[in-house]
């Protein structure tokens, strides 16, 4: 469907005299036939002799012109009210025409769009169903097409219980008895070709609902494009197919496996990262954020950003995630040519972009999908499986093929057309449970009487498969809270088949632990523990997401206890504690810069803090720690592998002393965490070690580069023979107080004189 296209292979074959249909009595008789061919368009009468019959609301005359536009055929007469004009004429074969149109003292010159034939084949329709084809974003929706020379968009939905679907638009006066669609049975889709309209203009679709009902119009579900809400409108764009210059990075992506790598990913939500408050308090646009957002990111150590949602939402306050157009990047910071951009720049300053994408649940807004062809077409009719309480959003229908293909296919749709190097799936939990969020009686049980979605169940695991599949080197994370097995684990042992899953019990636990005043820790000193019992039951993610500074709780310095050195040295503290912990890292912007404030939609970060050394500090410190992570690779490279972590000292809850060894694949890979959440020094605290060697100080958190009070130990400790620990050498440490200590061993036992 892409390119030039013979004319000839999309007109419709003639009409004969014995199948036309009865004079129509009205125009909406022909606008609700759900075939408007078997009426308009050209129809053979007799041998030889023509009607042409179309539908021009407001035209004061009408006439048909031969292709070449100026020879007339025959002037339409209009035979019924509202506009239902025929021509008749003879021609030895069906006629390759033109309408001439006369409105308001204006003449146009048009291709007739009821001249066409069918588009979509037979195995489109087929496809458009099948989770693991494409054909839904290259088939639905609305697409430019070349026939050889007539420049227009082919419109498809798919509307099964509707009575009649029009497009309706900038270039017809939003007037649906213009450009009724064709229906085509056999899968439930409906189709028309418009020639002559252009990129940038505005369309819906105007539907009849099963009951006869005009709904509200509404956007396409497949629109590339959308007005900039509250605008509602979709845009006429084609298909996304942008000139890549990231051949290098694809091809590098590729080959890496993600669970040896460092991933350091910083969260954003666009539109509060950086605004113009000179102009407005404008957005920044996608290339603004590429020139600005992307080597801040990098200068920090970052690997990848992982956007708030960005598919096109209407409502500011839900950040993205209750969308309304699932293929269209957000028209908030510009188009999708932008985006593209800002997607390739940070490929070429080595970063990678992950998605924030919700298939969970979709607004009732009612332009939307939400009773989209006058039935629960996309969500579940009974509230009990298609309704959320908590959020006043629809489920989708995942046992519906046409819905899971729906999904699947937008995943594939972000990492192929747009180069996205991964997806993090928002609330796979409310997904998986049946009686999410429900009391008794709720709640639907499966056919085997259980609280699993087995239909979400399917999806997750075949859009996995079709990521991993046809995007070599793109990751796919969960947001799980629950305990459900094998999230992270392929698909073929019955896992989830997700690449990575954000491990919400170390964060919940961690915090807590460190929003405790330090005299209070050693009772909760299993809350630093109790998570390493699991770390290694899927590839994690440890996240410190925006879910932690919004809706009340503050933010992560506003959590820390004590006066303003140790709130500042708590925090520094429990990043270094993070940085070490096996796992890969996830942070939410501003909190790199320890901002006080809650995170507000609506306005800047609070880029004024970095004037204070405090602030400053931290930054730094992120820096620095990313640094580490990723040029270590005992900090990496073993990050979901068990082996690659031994407790050292693991009970100190006296002293709120913890200690571990991080091993990289080489055998002398090794790098040892301690963490001291008291504020009291701790000197000549002596831990073991499993090789002679010195060890270099990587990062001192208590360091003055980070307004800390500058203890530590000279860059450096010389491992002794004493055993200890269980291990045949050991360090005698400087701990400093509400610190972390990363020591890595850059001497093996040859190169010393132990």
């Amino acid at each position: 469907m892409k390119g030039d296209v013979k004319l000839a292979e999309h007109r419709e074959g003639p009409q004969s005299a014995s199948t036309r249909p009865a004079e129509p009595r009205s125009v909406a008789e022909i606008v609700n036939t759900g075939d408007p061919f078997s009426v308009l368009g050209p129809h053979e009468t007799s041998p030889g002799n023509w009607e042409v019959r179309a539908i021009l609301p407001d035209a004061e005359a009408a006439a048909v012109l031969d292709r070449d536009g100026q020879t007339v055929l025959a002037a339409m007469s209009m035979r019924l009210p509202d506009g239902f004009f025929v021509g008749s004429f003879s021609a030895p074969g069906r006629p390759d025409y033109r309408l001439r149109v006369e409105r308001n003292g204006t003449t146009e010159i048009r291709h007739d769009p009821y001249s066409f034939g069918t588009f979509l084949t037979d195995d489109d329709l087929v496809h458009i169903g099948e989770p693991t084809s494409d054909a839904v974003y290259t088939k639905l929706g609305a697409h430019h097409l070349d026939l050889g020379g007539i420049q227009g968009f082919l419109f498809t939905v798919w509307a099964p219980n509707a009575r009649r679907v029009s497009v309706v638009g900038d270039f017809n006066g939003w007037d649906g008895r213009r450009h009724p669609m064709r229906r085509r049975h056999e899968g439930g889709i409906w189709e028309l070709f418009i020639p002559d309209v252009t990129r940038d203009q505005r369309y819906k679709f105007e539907v009849i609902g099963l009951h006869g009902n005009l709904l509200a119009l509404k956007a396409d579900p497949i629109a590339f494009a959308a007005e900039h809400p509250p605008a509602t409108a979709s845009i006429l764009k084609g298909t996304p197919d942008f000139e890549w210059q990231d051949s290098a990075w694809m091809e590098a992506r590729a080959a890496q496996n993600h669970r040896k790598a460092p991933m350091s990913i910083y969260e954003c939500h666009l539109g509060s990262w950086a605004r113009v408050p000179e102009e407005g308090n404008r957005y920044l646009t996608y290339r603004e954020l590429a020139v600005r957002l992307i080597p801040y990111v990098k200068n920090l150590g970052f690997t990848h950003i992982e956007l708030l949602p960005i598919t096109e939402f209407p409502f500011d306050g839900s950040w993205g995630y209750q969308p309304i157009s699932l293929y269209a990047p957000t028209s908030r910071f510009g188009t999708p040519e932008d985006f593209a951009a800002f997607v390739e720049a940070a490929h070429a300053a080595g970063i990678g972009i992950i998605l924030d994408w919700v298939p969970a649940h979709f607004p009732n807004d009612p332009h939307g999908l939400s009773f989209f062809d006058g039935t629960h077409l996309y969500e579940h009719a009974d509230p009990r499986l298609g309704f959320h309480q908590d959020w006043g959003t629809y489920i989708y229908n995942y046992e519906r093929k046409e819905v899971a293909s729906f999904l699947v296919a937008n995943a594939r749709f972000w990492l192929e057309r747009y180069h996205l190097d991964g997806l993090r799936v928002d609330a796979v939990a409310s997904m998986l449970y049946l009686d999410y969020s429900r009391k008794a009686g709720e709640w639907i049980p499966n056919r085997y009487g259980g609280n699993e979605n087995l239909g979400a169940i399917d999806f997750l695991r075949k859009m996995n498969e079709v990521a991993y599949a046809t995007s070599p080197g793109a990751v796919t994370i969960a947001e799980e809270s629950t305990a459900w097995p094998g999230v992270s684990q392929p698909t073929y042992t019955g896992g989830l088949g997700f690449g990575f899953k954000w491990n919400m019990g170390w964060m919940h636990d961690t915090l807590r632990y460190i929003s405790k005043d330090p005299v209070f820790r050693r009772h909760h000193h299993h809350d630093l523990t109790f998570g390493l019992l699991y770390a290694f039951s899927e590839n994690f993610i440890l996240p410190l997401s925006h879910d932690e500074v919004v809706h009340g709780k503050g933010s992560l310095i506003g959590k820390m206890p004590g006066d303003q050195w140790q709130r500042f040295a708590n925090l520094r503290a429990y990043y270094g504690f993070m940085w070490g912990h096996p796992g890969k890292k996830l942070l939410f912007m501003g909190c790199e810069i320890a901002q006080e404030r809650e995170w507000n939609h609506d306005g800047s970060l609070d880029w004024h803090l970095l004037e204070d050394p405090y602030y400053k500090g931290v930054q730094t410190l992120i820096g620095d720690l990313n640094h580490a992570y990723s040029s270590i690779p005992a900090l990496h490279e073993r990050d979901c592998d068990a082996k690659g972590f031994e407790w050292i000292v693991s009970d100190d809850r006296d002293n709120s002393v913890i200690a571990w060894m991080r091993r990289g694949d080489a055998e002398n890979s090794v790098a040892i965490v301690v963490s001291n959440f008291t504020p009291v020094p701790r000197e000549g605290y002596r831990i073991g070690v499993p090789l002679p060697g010195f060890y270099r100080e990587a990062v001192n958190t208590d360091a003055a580069q980070y307004a800390g009070s500058n203890m530590g130990n000279m860059g450096g400790v010389t491992a002794d023979r004493t055993a200890s620990h269980g291990r045949p050498c050991s360090l005698t440490l400087t701990i400093p107080p509400l610190a972390t200590l990363i020591l890595v061993l850059e001497q093996d036992a040859s190169e010393t004189n132990i």
